[in-house]
């Protein structure tokens, strides 16, 4: 282990040794900042399954839907920007996502899982996935599997080529390009799409999720059951099954999906949205963060409330104990979450990935926290 916590925060350390000797952690990185100071920043473990490289600062990992809470906050900027509005349609600035029915689905309904597009209903393969505008196009051009507004299903790989789409339309940028001067101002190591150069800091995802992925009939009966297994596997590996490890992987954008970053990096980018206005207009994030739809999910397969890109805690999925908190996990157990009360910013990044997002580890070392507070 390296890094450093300071002595207040010594039951934080603790447990995040604990993860390793009890909770089999193999690799990962701990930050959290309160009141603007960083109070722990540690790293741990190991790179790679063969446990042969240290887990160091700049290791970057794949912290999967972490960076959809990142890509919403491209377009919120632009909303703050009056470059959109969250109830102008997508197609204002995306005609071609206009196909299908999709007319009146609006920006805020792509934001908070709305806009009716969890999955892809025609066949695509994994050589898709390295070219955003394919992915995209493909995205657009998918009838919607219910009228955009009128209920919800987290787009849990779509939603970074839909948002990163209406980026993309609304800027010429990429959301990888757009998203570097809001990074390198906070100095956070946060990325869609790793420069080759900096493959290297990656760590092997340790994931065994029980062979190939399934296949995958576009041509069966369109309802949720078959929207849910279009919505991981097609492609086979939207969801990172098979390809995760690889150049091709960390180098191409899905911002839903596939971000790499350390723990620091995302502590960083909920410290800069806890500072007034420097990120986001303090109305605009207090409309972002509260809940936008609240209902069944059936990819999720229970009760979810949805913000515009960020999820309010919950009961189910609390971000600490205060009611304003807000924030996003990702497969495994990865996570950032802000808590306006108590000035916290939270950042935990790791490679052994377990099927849920809420796991033993990162209750651990969130409850560890306030115990110190």
């Amino acid at each position: 282990m390296s890094g450093w916590c300071a002595e207040r925060f010594a039951p934080v350390r603790h447990e995040f040794v604990r993860n390793f000797l009890e909770r089999g952690e193999v690799g990962a990185g701990l930050c959290v900042v309160v009141d603007g100071a960083t109070v722990v920043d540690l790293s741990g473990g190991w790179a790679d399954a063969a446990r042969t490289r240290a887990w160091a600062p700049d290791t970057l990992v794949d912290v999967y839907s972490v960076g959809k809470a990142v890509v919403a906050l491209l377009v919120l900027q632009l909303v703050d920007e009056g470059v959109l509005g969250l109830d102008d349609p997508v197609a204002g600035v995306w005609p071609e996502f206009a196909a299908g029915g999709k007319g009146s689905a609006t920006v805020r309904h792509a934001l908070c899982h709305r806009a009716g597009v969890p999955a892809i209903r025609r066949r695509m393969r994994d050589e898709d996935l390295w070219d955003f505008g394919t992915m995209t196009a493909a995205v657009a051009a998918t009838a919607p599997w219910w009228e955009p507004g009128t209920r919800h299903a987290y787009h849990t790989n779509t939603y970074g080529h839909l948002v990163g789409g209406i980026v993309h339309r609304a800027t010429g940028q990429l959301p990888g390009d757009r998203l570097r001067p809001v990074v390198d101002g906070l100095d956070a190591d946060l990325w869609f799409g790793v420069p080759v150069e900096h493959q290297p800091r990656c760590a092997d995802v340790v994931w065994a999720p029980g062979g190939a992925p399934p296949a995958v009939d576009v041509d069966a009966p369109a309802d949720d059951g078959q929207m849910v297994l279009l919505s991981y596997f097609n492609p086979p590996g939207y969801s990172s099954v098979g390809v995760v490890n690889t150049p091709e992987w960390r180098a191409t954008q899905i911002p839903s999906t596939n971000s790499h970053a350390t723990a620091a990096g995302v502590a960083r980018i909920y410290q800069g949205l806890l500072e007034p206005g420097r990120l986001l207009s303090p109305p605009l994030l207090a409309e972002a963060t509260r809940p936008q739809s609240v209902g069944f999910c059936p990819v999720l397969g229970e009760e979810v409330t949805f913000g515009l890109g960020f999820k309010p805690t919950t009961a189910r999925r609390p971000f600490g104990p205060n009611p304003s908190s807000f924030g996003h996990f990702g497969t495994g157990g990865a996570l950032g979450f802000a808590d306006p009360d108590a000035r916290v910013a939270f950042g935990y990044a790791m490679n052994h990935v377990i099927p849920r997002w809420q796991s033993s580890r990162n209750r651990a070392l969130i409850d560890a926290v306030y115990r110190c507070l």
